[in-house]
């Protein structure tokens, strides 16, 4: 079995990815082989899994930038995720944190949107490429507070968390594997989470929506699909074998920390709410005008 990860080794959705193919070899002893396919911001390792047969021994580790935000994105696309892929299950969802460097005079939402509204140059803020769930997110912060920032996006959230640490950008929704040392050591201050609860992670630290956005929610999520027409059968084992990976202690211990929440759901469920995710990044791409270059 192949698992395609569209992204280079080391990032949150590889770690995941790598845990839940060592827990499907052990629970089946088939050999599951993890295939980075990194480029595109994520682009190429999807369009070769939509064009893998139909056998169910291919999967695709999904996510909010391949599974909504990138489809959403107006003009032509080399996968259909609606036509191509067929959902297996969910596998994790976690929060964004709103990080500033530590040189940004500013400790809570209120008092950095203040300090942006009266800078004469905007702030620059980091994301992991153009188009991504960290970009959307920021974006969508940017049309609810009414404040502008400069785009600077990278190639993965590692290098960008690498300049904000070292004042390069000033701000970044990131991920908690790559913030929560950096918040540790004083380097970063963490304004916000994105989710609607605060994270376990940071239980300190107030959801956007409490810093005087409500109904503000933005979560990074991972998820596995598999090719559009596998035999209903297929999907129903593949869905089984993953949620006992996902159910094992190994992957509780490796997955469900660093502000994780280990989710499953049956392949209809997963569905919807990949649907439900495109609708709402959609209105965000149409209303910020944002493209995929």
């Amino acid at each position: 079995m192949r698992l395609i990860v569209p992204q280079a080794p080391g990032g949150q959705n590889d770690m995941q990815m790598r845990v839940i193919a060592k827990q499907l070899f052990t629970g089946s002893g088939q050999q599951v082989i993890v295939d980075n396919r990194p480029g595109g911001g994520g682009l190429i390792g999807s369009a070769i899994a939509a064009k893998a047969p139909a056998d169910g021994y291919t999967l695709l580790a999904g996510s909010i930038s391949t599974l909504a935000v990138i489809p959403a994105l107006p003009g032509k696309h080399p996968y259909d995720v609606f036509r191509d892929f067929q959902p297996v299950s969910q596998v994790s969802i976690s929060p964004y944190i709103l990080v500033v460097h530590s040189g940004v005079a500013a400790d809570s939402v209120a008092e950095f949107v203040k300090l942006a509204k009266a800078r004469a140059e905007p702030f620059r803020y980091g994301s992991s490429g153009n188009a991504t769930g960290v970009h959307l997110t920021t974006e969508l912060f940017s049309l609810r507070t009414g404040i502008r920032m400069v785009h600077v996006p990278y190639k993965g959230g590692a290098p960008a968390t690498l300049d904000i640490v070292a004042g390069r950008i000033e701000v970044m929704f990131n991920n908690a594997l790559n913030a929560l040392p950096h918040l540790k050591a004083g380097r970063l201050r963490a304004l916000a989470v994105t989710s609607a609860e605060r994270s376990y992670a940071l239980p300190n630290v107030p959801t956007v929506a409490e810093s005087g956005y409500p109904g503000f929610a933005s979560n990074s999520w991972q998820g596995l699909v598999t090719v559009a027409g596998t035999p209903k059968e297929i999907v129903q084992r593949l869905h089984a074998a993953i949620v006992g990976a996902l159910r094992s202690e190994e992957s509780k211990r490796l997955i469900a920390v660093n502000g994780n929440v280990i989710v499953t759901s049956t392949p209809a469920e997963f569905g919807r709410f990949i649907k439900s995710e495109f609708d709402t990044w959609s209105q965000v791409i149409k209303t910020a005008g944002i493209n995929r270059d």
